[in-house]
């Protein structure tokens, strides 16, 4: 659903109270041991995909918390997986001369044009977890998961999880976000390899579009399961997906035949882990992905090399690990 503005929305109010900080405040503490107060340097701007997900959310709060340090203010909004809010988001981050702006593309075409304004604008544009590898636009940095590398994670997952029988596998997608795609071509590339010397073949009969949230991830499940009956696995590229897959092989009656691998090590994702709904997950760490955002920002504004992309592996993450996990129940 295609969610459009409202008048006087907090974020249009946002809007009317300018992005450029205060000036700083003298006082502050007399005693000679005092800190001074961090100098205000700007404000941040951030438009991420969606923060129903708590990935998202992860990401923004560690942003803001590690920017602040630095003495910068920090604007989290969600896109909603809009990329028509997301380009008039931007647009207000552009009209409020942000100091430099963050962003996870909706879809990585579409704010191409207003990628454009930002950078004619002179406003640094730096991108988390989804790239915008398009022509023409200028991104600083590009601060990831190693996400193809998380595929080949997840394929061995599946390999370690079928063990020699093989047999057919879906993959539950959403395609419309690079990170994603790059998470399936790890997949298929460890599946390929495996099937070029296993005898247990594993064959990827179906790939659907979950739309990377629960309920649809559920349907999408649904919808592989009733065509191919005999279905051994699911390949989900992400938590939400993947728990709804897992409802679906539960209202099938197929939790014995059906194994799931999911992406991201969301908690809830973890818990489902641990009890054994969910075989593993290639975990991300959104909160260096945050805070290596935030140092970005800082070097590039002090006029420091910053590399154009930045990739954090994952780790397989199993029900041994989940057992051991002290954040869960």
């Amino acid at each position: 659903m295609h969610l459009r503005w409202i008048l006087l929305s907090p974020f249009a109010l946002l809007v009317l109270l300018g992005c450029t900080p205060d000036a700083p405040k003298g006082g502050g503490s007399t005693q000679p041991d005092a800190r001074p107060p961090v100098e205000h340097r700007g404000t941040i701007g951030v438009s991420l995909l969606t923060l129903e997900n708590p990935f998202f959310k992860v990401i923004g709060e560690n942003i803001k918390a590690e920017a602040a340090k630095h003495g910068y203010e920090t604007v989290v909004v969600s896109a909603d997986r809009d990329p028509a809010k997301q380009a008039n988001q931007i647009k207000d981050f552009i009209v409020r001369k942000c100091s430099a702006i963050v962003l996870s593309p909706a879809e990585s075409r579409a704010v191409v044009p207003v990628i454009k304004e930002a950078n004619e604008a002179g406003i640094p544009v730096f991108t988390v977890d989804i790239p915008c590898k398009e022509e023409g636009v200028n991104i600083v940095c590009q601060i990831a998961t190693d996400n193809e590398g998380g595929g080949r994670e997840a394929g061995k997952a599946m390999i370690e999880a079928l063990d020699e029988s093989g047999g057919k596998v879906a993959i539950i997608h959403f395609p419309q976000a690079e990170s994603c795609r790059l998470r399936v071509k790890g997949f298929k590339e460890v599946i390929n390899n495996h099937n070029a010397k296993a005898r247990g073949k594993i064959e990827i009969v179906q790939e659907l579009d979950g739309g990377g949230l629960k309920p649809e991830g559920q349907k999408a499940a649904q919808d592989a399961i009733q065509t191919h009956g005999d279905l051994r696995g699911i390949f989900a590229i992400n938590d939400p997906s993947a728990l709804g897959a897992r409802v679906a092989v539960e209202q099938a009656k197929k939790t014995d035949q059906i194994v799931i691998i999911g992406f991201d090590g969301q908690p809830e994702g973890k818990q489902a882990i641990k009890e054994g709904k969910i075989y593993a997950d290639p975990i991300q760490f959104p909160d260096k992905m945050g805070v290596e955002i935030a140092h970005a920002i800082v070097d590039h504004s002090k006029g420091k090399d910053v590399k154009p992309e930045i990739l954090i592996p994952t780790k397989l993450y199993r029900k041994a690990d989940a057992e051991k996990d002290p954040d869960l129940k």
